[in-house]
C-alpha cells in the first residue's frame, strides 16, 4: 500500500498531525509512506516507521513548490493521499482514496479538524517517534541530571504572546524552592537556533549547574529530552504540542492564541491564560497581524505558578 501524507510548514501544525500517521502505522502495517512537509518540520517525521520518503516542500514563487511536489508524485498510483494542505497538486494526483482536512476555519480542536480527513473518531493523540540518534544526543545533554526536571519553552514566534522572561524566572525559582513542588530540580530550557538571544536573560538569571542547555538542537533530540521532564510549560508553540505528543504533563500558556483549537493536547495537559479573552488583546492591533509590543503582560505569576501545582498534583 502507497500513502501519500502532505502536511503543514509549521512546527506544532505537524505535529498536530501525526496523529493520524500513528493510526495508519497501526492499521496498515505494511505501507510504504511518502510525507510532504515544509522544511522547519521535516525533522519530526525522520523515524517514522514505514517512512518510504521524505520531501522536502520550500516555498516558491507563484507556488512553484506544489509544482515539485506533482512531479515527484505524479508516476505513482497511490492507494490514499491524505492532504492536510488541501492542495490542487494532490487532486491531479492518481489515487484509490482521499482524505482532506476541512478547508473552512472552525472552533473544534486542530487535531479534531485533522481527524475528519480519515472521518475518525475520536480523534487519534499526535504521537512522535524518537530515533537512537535523538536518545543518545538526550542522554548525552542530560546525563548528570538526578532527581525531576522543569522544562521551560520561555520563546515565541510572535512577540506578542511571549510571556515575559522575567516572569518566567520567577516562577522557575518558586517550583524548583527547596519548599516548592520540584524541589531542586534542574531547569531543561528549549528554544529554536535564532531564539537563543530571546532566552538569554533567563538563562543568566538561574544558576549555571542549574540549567540543562538544549537550545538550537534538532527537534527529535528536543523531544527526547522533554519526555524525561516531568513538566513543560512555554508559550503557545510547536516546543508545547512536542511535549504533549512525548506524554509530558505541559502547561501551555495563552493570550492573543486559541487554546480551543491549539492548546495542548490530551488529558496530561492545561492552560493558563490572560484574564483578558483572546479577542479583546487582538482588539489592540491597528491591524491583523500587525507588529505588537507583548500582550501576555496581565498572565501573573500566581496563576501561573497555581496552574502548574494543579498540574503536577493531577499527573503524581
Amino acid at each position: 500500500m502507497r500513502i501519500l501524507f502532505i502536511t503543514a510548514n509549521r512546527i506544532g501544525d505537524a505535529v498536530l498531525s501525526t496523529g493520524l500517521l500513528d493510526w495508519l502505522t497501526r492499521q496498515h502495517p505494511d505501507a510504504r509512506i511518502t510525507v510532504a512537509c515544509g522544511p522547519v518540520a521535516a525533522d519530526l517525521f525522520r523515524a517514522l516507521p514505514q517512512l518510504e520518503r521524505l520531501i522536502v516542500l520550500r516555498k516558491k514563487k507563484w507556488s512553484g513548490h506544489w509544482v515539485d511536489l506533482w512531479r515527484d508524485c505524479v508516476g505513482t498510483r497511490w492507494d490514499l493521499i491524505v492532504d492536510l494542505r488541501n492542495s490542487l497538486a494532490s487532486r491531479l494526483l492518481s489515487a484509490k482514496r482521499r482524505g482532506y482536512r476541512p478547508a473552512h476555519k472552525s472552533n473544534r480542536h486542530r487535531v479534531a479538524d485533522n481527524a475528519i480527513a480519515l472521518n475518525l473518531a475520536p480523534p487519534p493523540a499526535p504521537k512522535l517517534w524518537l530515533d537512537a540518534a535523538a536518545e543518545n544526543a538526550a542522554n548525552r545533554l542530560m546525563q548528570n541530571a538526578s532527581g525531576p526536571i522543569l522544562a521551560l519553552g520561555p520563546a515565541a514566534n510572535w512577540p506578542a504572546k511571549q510571556w515575559p522572561i522575567e516572569k518566567f524566572t520567577e516562577l522557575a525559582r518558586r517550583l524548583t524552592a527547596t519548599d516548592g513542588p520540584l524541589s531542586n530540580a534542574r531547569i531543561l530550557i528549549v528554544a529554536a537556533p535564532h531564539e537563543r538571544d530571546q532566552v538569554a536573560p533567563l538563562v543568566q538569571a538561574l544558576p549555571p549547574n542549574q540549567i540543562i542547555d538544549a537550545i538550537g538542537h534538532d527537534l527529535l533530540t528536543v523531544a527526547a529530552c522533554l519526555k524525561r521532564c516531568r513538566l513543560f510549560i512555554g508559550n503557545d508553540s510547536g516546543l508545547m504540542h512536542i511535549a504533549a505528543a512525548v506524554g509530558t504533563p505541559t502547561l501551555g500558556l495563552f493570550g492573543p492564541g486559541y487554546e480551543n483549537v491549539y492548546g495542548p493536547w490530551g488529558e496530561r495537559g492545561a492552560v493558563a491564560r490572560t484574564p483578558e479573552s483572546t479577542e479583546e488583546l487582538l482588539a489592540r492591533l491597528p491591524y491583523p497581524g500587525a507588529f505588537a509590543p507583548n500582550l501576555m503582560g496581565s498572565l501573573s505569576v500566581e496563576t501561573v505558578d497555581e496552574a502548574a501545582r494543579t498540574l503536577l498534583a493531577r499527573t503524581a
